[in-house]
């Protein structure tokens, strides 16, 4: 039976997400580009063709290295692939894609400028006379 409100393909993603995560604190992906990598989020298509991979690191980068960590986990992404086919034993396995994840970057600076406004609200004030 079918949980209301649960697509198929938010629980695949979910296990999808949870596997990657495991084989990544094994350190089953031996790329040093690929070392202290969180998903932070898997998103499938309807037909479960495709599973877009976001991924953060532990601590602060630039975006090269950025880049580094996605490339690295692209070409691992055939290892990821088989090792999920076989502990979730899916029919198809998606193919993964990785994706360096923004959210975290955008609420970083949206936090950094609402601290600018708090720190000088007379600044505000004095344009509006």
């Amino acid at each position: 039976m079918v949980q209301k409100g649960f697509r198929r393909a938010d629980r695949v993603s979910e296990r999808i997400r949870s596997e990657i995560m495991e084989l990544m604190l094994r350190g089953s992906v031996r790329d040093p580009a690929a070392r202290d990598v969180v998903v932070s989020a898997v998103r499938m298509t309807d037909d479960l063709s495709i599973a877009r991979v976001y991924v953060r690191v532990l601590e602060e980068i630039d975006s090269d290295r950025q880049d580094a960590v996605v490339e690295a986990l692209d070409r691992a992404s055939g290892f990821l692939r088989r090792e999920i086919g076989q502990r979730l034993q899916l029919r198809h396995v998606p193919k993964l894609e990785f994706y360096w994840d923004e959210v975290v970057d955008s609420a970083l600076r949206i936090e950094s400028i609402l601290d600018e406004i708090r720190e000088d609200p007379d600044d505000g004030a004095e344009g509006s006379k």
